[in-house]
């Protein structure tokens, strides 16, 4: 039964402890497709845990291939869910974006590639109809044949391969090729003590000319409400409370989604996760993630 609904349990305690085993060996790879689905960390959480509930629940004498069942009933919950999320996301106050992810200390989101990951790439994602995301994020991240694909998300092998083909399509269109690690991370370390000191010329010279910077605050702290665009308008944005938002700020730097970014803490308390997209042209965004709720999950 491919939904994950309850069909009746099965064995004592050691079939439980098995079931545990094999949940607990998949589980990084469930948490890496509901996160790229949902974009947050807490409702990838919180939909694996429901997961679980119903791999408890379920015949599991009846499962051929247990990873094949359980990504197939996270993948299609994350589907349901992904609709309920776009319809709240539609009300949220300003600029929405992903929750970061500590992808420093360890590979956690169990994927073999990297892809649908970054910052840039989940913003993109959001505007793909569910199944889109869900057969691009199966095929980029984890590799997963067009067959199988096919038969998680329930539609034909050719019709999948034109929806991952639109997704790719769509990604590519909406951002410029990145530029390696490194780099970024040194346009961001550049745009953070430009930032600091409020140094006009200088973030005009790393931001591109069509640079956007977004504010997530989500109604909970003071945050723009509407994306600032341009070069020349992201740096007089920035410059203008310069003076009050570094006074006592501390900043490191950290591995999140898969590329750098600047834990900004005062009193030793993070309140603001600082990254940059990037590419030849210099600085495409600047992303502020401020919403307390939202940025739990960072490197502590």
């Amino acid at each position: 039964m491919v939904d994950g609904g309850p069909v009746g349990t099965s064995g004592g305690a050691g079939d439980l402890d098995h079931a545990v085993a094999v949940f607990a060996d998949v589980r990084p790879r469930l948490f890496g497709i509901a996160y790229r689905m949902l974009g947050s960390a807490a409702e990838a959480e919180d939909l694996v845990q429901d997961v679980w509930l119903r791999w408890q629940g379920c015949d599991r004498a009846a499962v051929d291939n247990p990873a094949a069942f359980l990504a197939t009933v996270t993948t299609r919950l994350a589907i349901n869910e992904s609709q309920s999320a776009r319809a709240r996301r539609e009300t949220y106050v300003g600029p929405w974006l992903p929750e970061p992810v500590d992808t420093g200390a360890d590979p956690y989101l169990g994927a073999e590639r990297g892809e649908a990951l970054e910052f840039a790439v989940l913003v993109l994602l959001e505007r793909l109809s569910p199944t889109e995301r869900a057969a691009y994020v199966l095929r980029e991240a984890f590799d997963y044949p067009y067959r199988q694909i096919a038969e998680i998300v329930g539609a034909s092998e050719p019709a999948v391969r034109q929806l991952v083909s639109r997704a790719r399509r769509h990604v590519l269109e909406g951002r410029r090729a990145p530029v390696a690690r490194d780099e970024q991370r040194r346009l961001l370390t550049a745009f953070v003590t430009a930032a600091r000191s409020g140094d006009l010329d200088a973030l005009e010279e790393i931001l591109a000319a069509d640079a956007i910077s977004y504010s997530d605050g989500g109604g909970a702290v003071r945050a723009s409400r509407f994306p600032v665009v341009g070069a020349t308008r992201v740096a007089k944005y920035v410059r203008a409370f310069a003076s009050h938002f570094w006074d006592g700020v501390d900043v490191r730097y950290a591995s999140t989604n898969g590329q750098t970014s600047a834990l900004l803490s005062r009193d030793g308390e993070v309140f603001t996760v600082l990254t940059v997209d990037a590419s030849a042209e210099g600085i495409d965004r600047v992303l502020w993630m401020m919403n307390p709720s939202k940025i739990t999950a960072a490197p502590a």
